[in-house]
């Protein structure tokens, strides 16, 4: 196809609300070696898309000033030392930045093809759940197949992705959610218990469920309020990966010794500032032990609102107001 001059973006002229973005008019964005471009028909909406309009999540250097970390659409051109796709083929990927336009550059190495029958609002639910769940729970947490699984949020895209894979890959799972309704949703998804945080202590419940041993391994995004039972729920040579910090950044009374006498694990990680061989070795995870269960319809992303471009500002609020069950996701 021949390309335009121009496309149309999402400026974020100054940090603030979601009344501060709006579209507007610029180049597409140029390729570099290894970079495919994609025409977007769809990018999902991601809390880190939140915290870069705040200004409190900056792109690392290199990266496009746009927000946007997912994307799905067609491959129309393709730079130097880019393998493995050819114009016309129809992708979804993990963006450095730069997913809310009409035209977005992403690493070869972060796209994954569209897993069968799919369309491109389901595409671009899944590369930053995806990524995330798979390097923290499987590549660092090193989750296996008979192992106890605790996921906080449990309806969040991550959550409902984490629940999938794990059940999927055969973890005993417990997740963590605000409603009823919300609880009954992780159920219906894989988990073998849901716990209404609002209504119940987690870590009570978990040493229940488990006769006083606790899980295996914890995904986390609350952070620091979380921080000593999620300790305490852990069992012997637990791990604990944190991947978001809504409950703050520091733990009050904490006692270290469970960590020694259990010899616990505890680890961190965000996405963004992976290297490039980092995240093409999720990739190749994803690939080889994810894909094939999409292609067969054994898990599938959970979608909670396709939200039209122009409508930007809306998708966020509903991301933030946190009644969502799933991804959202932004269409062309």
């Amino acid at each position: 196809m021949k390309l335009p001059v121009e496309m149309t973006y999402v400026d974020l002229p100054s940090p603030g609300g979601p009344e501060n973005m709006r579209l507007a008019r610029g180049p597409l964005p140029v390729l570099s070696p290894g970079e495919i471009l994609v025409k977007v028909e769809a990018a999902g909406v991601n809390r880190p898309d939140i915290m870069q309009r705040k200004g409190f999540y900056p792109p690392p250097p290199g990266a496009s000033p746009l927000m946007g970390l997912e994307v799905s659409g067609e491959v129309v051109a393709i730079g130097e030392e880019a393998e493995g796709f050819t114009i016309g083929d129809l992708v979804c990927g993990l963006a450095n930045g730069g997913g809310y336009a009409e035209f977005c550059a992403i690493p070869a190495t972060q796209a994954l093809r569209w897993p069968h029958g799919y369309d491109a609002a389901r595409a671009a639910a899944l590369p930053e759940t995806f990524f995330t769940v798979w390097a923290n729970v499987f590549q660092m947490a090193d989750l296996v197949e008979g192992e106890t699984f605790l996921v906080h949020g449990g309806t969040s895209g991550i959550g409902t992705t984490a629940i999938q894979l794990a059940n999927a890959f055969g973890a005993r799972v417990f997740a963590t959610a605000g409603t009823a309704g919300k609880c009954k949703a992780c159920i219906d998804l894989g988990a073998a218990r849901a716990i209404n945080y609002k209504e119940e202590d987690f870590k009570a419940v978990v040493l229940e469920e488990t006769g006083g041993k606790g899980v295996d391994v914890i995904l986390d995004m609350i952070g620091g309020s979380y921080f000593s039972r999620n300790v305490t729920s852990l069992a012997k040579d637990g791990r604990l990966a944190i991947i978001a910090m809504q409950g703050g950044t520091r733990a009050e009374d904490f006692d270290v010794l469970p960590i020694m006498t259990k010899r616990l694990k505890l680890m961190g990680s965000t996405l963004r500032p992976r290297t490039a061989p980092e995240k093409e070795a999720i990739r190749d995870d994803l690939e080889d032990n994810v894909w094939p269960l999409l292609d067969a319809g054994e898990i599938a992303p959970v979608m909670h609102a396709v939200v039209p471009f122009a409508e930007v500002a809306e998708a966020h609020r509903l991301l933030e107001a946190g009644d969502h069950i799933g991804k959202i996701v932004l269409t062309m």
